[in-house]
């Protein structure tokens, strides 16, 4: 009987002390995050921001021949594909609200990896590009 209860014990202590090693998962919210913001965002919330702050730098990516036949708004045209295109985004305030698009999704997605990596904190890339405007 003294054995039975010896186990309980220690089976109960152990329980107890396991219970209090696991550690909380602690969760931050983006506000209290340190990491960039960027995110892709929907043709809709594309111009909401873009109606709701009206000296936001908005990027096209796309060619100069493709920029030069219609753009979105005061666009600036920083073509994803030519060799400067770091130098030439990297001269853009990093910590500003920056949107970006290109034809279809797949030069600014590639932009988002490459600004993230130099600095951009708050960067918003058009989902589905022109395309999908």
């Amino acid at each position: 009987m003294k054995g039975l209860i010896l186990i309980l014990g220690f089976s109960l202590f152990w329980l107890t002390a396991c219970a209090q090693e696991v550690p909380e998962t602690a969760t931050q919210t983006e506000a209290e995050s340190n990491e960039p913001q960027v995110i892709r965002v929907s043709k809709a919330s594309f111009k909401t921001i873009l109606d709701a702050n009206p000296g936001v730098t908005l990027v096209d990516l796309r060619t100069p021949t493709e920029y030069n036949g219609e753009k979105i708004g005061d666009a600036v045209n920083i073509y994803f594909l030519n060799s400067s295109f770091g130098l030439e985004i990297s001269k853009l305030e990093k910590d500003s609200l920056t949107l970006i698009y290109c034809k279809s999704g797949g030069r600014s997605s590639r932009a988002l990896s490459q600004m993230y990596a130099l600095g951009f904190t708050n960067v918003r890339e058009l989902e589905g590009g022109y395309m999908g405007w």
